[in-house]
């Protein structure tokens, strides 16, 4: 197969105004995402903890956009230095680049450096005020280098969605014999520009805690990450942990894909989500819609295997479905939804265009209510 030429699926927005539409666009969907994880918890989909774990993802990615938007404001102006402009991947995921996000985690360990270099923003501020009323000259260099102070701020203070976000684990319960943890992590997807999260419910009959097991926790780390690839079934992945690790059993790992995002603006769609946005004709920051889809792998019974000659280990059966849409997915259950402005979803009503009907359907309304529909 030939490599795929990504000139043709990434581009730049080298448009000022456009690349400020598009921060603008995910500003407001990445609030939207925070209340659809709520009404997955009102109606017992997600727990509790489920939505706290993703809330802290979902507001690691808003992070990421905002310090990106700051980082391109300038996009398109005279900076007076070379500033190249965001790459998105406009067919695939309508996300930022993969290629983005490593550059981010550099100038993030430089951050430090580069803010000690720079004038304070209070300092650019008053020469922003000296140029605008004593030159009467707009202080496009001046905005420029606050843009970019404020990049750096936002790398050093706040938490962002990194190409690779290890795994943390959280206590659930204990008893006699065994801990419960959920562990979760989560990736920046290379292959499909896409944020991707994980959470694995775990029982642990190892003796030392886990997270305080100076042997065990760092191989569990190292172990999820190299395995989180979008390529790999979640049943490979939760096999693989199983098979790894005698004192670990992995009860439930769930895979959630953040995105596609699609824009008539921004992206390249194809097919029935391409009618739907042009049929809206919705006002600007309303046109779009953005793929939330859940993996579910649940253990449903246990098998002792030997592991030596006086040993045994639990090994989980997970449960696959066998009348998936999809031969061979490797899951229990795939959940597809929809996250969409109300006119988009009336046009997606009304053509009621074929495979839709089963995909769950987030509406954001007026104030930002969100509405459920199957």
């Amino acid at each position: 197969m030939a490599d795929l030429d990504l000139t043709q699926t990434h581009t730049g927005l080298t448009d000022t105004y456009a690349a400020r539409r598009y921060f603008a666009k995910f500003d407001a969907i990445s609030n939207h995402l925070v209340r659809v994880a709520a009404e997955m918890e009102n109606e017992r989909s997600l727990s509790k903890l489920d939505v706290k774990i993703l809330r802290e993802y979902l507001a690691a990615i808003g992070n990421t956009f905002s310090a990106l938007a700051n980082k391109y404001m300038m996009t398109g102006r005279d900076t007076g230095t070379f500033f190249g402009s965001l790459t998105i991947d406009r067919v695939e995921s309508g996300f930022p680049t993969y290629q983005e996000i490593l550059t981010m985690a550099n100038d993030a360990q430089q951050s430090t450096t580069h803010l000690r270099n720079m004038p304070s923003s209070d300092e650019i501020k008053d020469d922003m005020v000296r140029t605008i009323v004593g030159d009467l000259a707009i202080p496009t260099r001046l905005q420029f280098a606050l843009s970019q102070r404020l990049y750096y701020e936002a790398l050093l203070e706040q938490d962002m969605f990194w190409a690779q976000n290890d795994p943390v684990a959280i206590w659930q319960k204990s008893t006699d014999d065994r801990k419960s943890y959920v562990i979760s992590w989560a990736v920046y997807d290379s292959q499909s520009n896409l944020p991707v999260i994980y959470l694995m419910d775990v029982e642990d009959t190892g003796k030392t805690a886990l997270p305080k097991d100076s042997r065990r926790w760092p191989e569990v780390q190292r172990h999820l990450m190299a395995q989180s690839v979008g390529g790999l079934k979640v049943l490979t992945i939760a096999k693989g942990f199983d098979q790894d690790f005698d004192d670990l059993h992995p009860k439930r790992l769930r895979r959630f894909h953040i995105g596609p995002m699609y824009s008539s603006a921004f992206t390249e769609q194809a097919g029935p989500i391409r009618d739907v946005l042009a049929a809206a004709q919705s006002r600007e920051g309303e046109d779009w819609a953005l793929a939330w889809t859940v993996e579910t792998l649940v253990s449903e019974r246990i098998e002792m295997e030997k592991t030596g000659w006086f040993s045994k280990a639990e090994r989980q059966i997970f449960k696959i479905d066998p009348f998936a849409v999809v031969a061979d997915q490797g899951a229990t259950s795939i959940e597809r939804a929809l996250i969409l402005p109300e006119r988009p979803y009336q046009a997606l009503d009304e053509l009621a265009p074929a495979g839709f009907s089963n995909i769950r359907k987030f509406v954001v309304g007026q104030g930002g209510r969100v509405l459920s529909y199957r």
